[in-house]
């Protein structure tokens, strides 16, 4: 059963087609530029999103350069490796096994799990990884939010990427977004910018009340 948000959302509803149904993974994109602003406005919106302890642990490596697209690419999967180097920009998210360095400022209130956790790497290891995530999710949406068109990938070296890209840093990689506008002719792309609207699980499939 369909239920109608424009009657229950705060928001306009023309937002949450934007944000949400009407959005689409973009596999293709036109030469307009990504700048580091727009990028930077975006994570002074999304950065409120909540994580656990208020801990922060995503971090983006913004890549534009030829020389490290190329760089990026030769880590991908499949076709991720063409659609990466037509995008007008690359983010590598990662995970940084060292976010309880931050804590002091980030959770003033609980300064003291900083040296608890320096000495429990898995623990950092799950909880940086777990929240990662949950921002990259915050991260795509807000991207949306913006006028920006995503495309979320997985398919890739992770460990070829952090021996590449973050040697000798505490960051993990565990996501690739592509990002900038679909082109609106799809004349001379070898591939359609999105896909046809695929279906999705009903509150019935997902949810149980107990």
């Amino acid at each position: 059963m369909s239920i109608d948000t424009s009657q229950s959302a705060v928001v306009p509803d023309e937002v949450l087609d934007l944000m949400f149904r009407e959005a689409r993974t973009v596999n293709t994109f036109s030469d307009e530029d990504v700048s580091d602003e727009q990028v930077r406005a975006v994570w002074d919106l999304v950065r409120w999103g909540p994580t656990a302890f208020n801990s922060l642990p995503m971090r983006m490596l913004l890549v534009r350069s030829t020389e490290a697209r190329e760089r990026l690419a030769s880590h991908m999967g499949g076709s991720n490796a063409a659609k990466t180097l037509r995008a007008p920009l690359s983010i590598v998210l990662a995970a940084d096994l060292d976010f309880h360095e931050h804590l002091p400022r980030l959770a003033p209130h609980m300064a003291a799990l900083r040296d608890q956790l320096a000495d429990a790497p898995e623990s950092r290891s799950a909880t940086s990884r777990d929240n990662t995530f949950l921002q990259a999710g915050y991260l795509v949406v807000g991207l949306r939010a913006a006028g920006l068109h995503v495309g979320p990938m997985s398919g890739f070296d992770a460990p070829g990427v952090d021996a590449d890209l973050f040697a000798g840093s505490p960051w993990r990689s565990i996501m690739v977004l592509n990002v900038g506008t679909a082109p609106a002719d799809h004349e001379g792309f070898s591939m359609p910018a999105t896909r046809d609207r695929q279906a999705r699980l009903d509150f019935e499939d997902v949810a149980r009340v107990v």
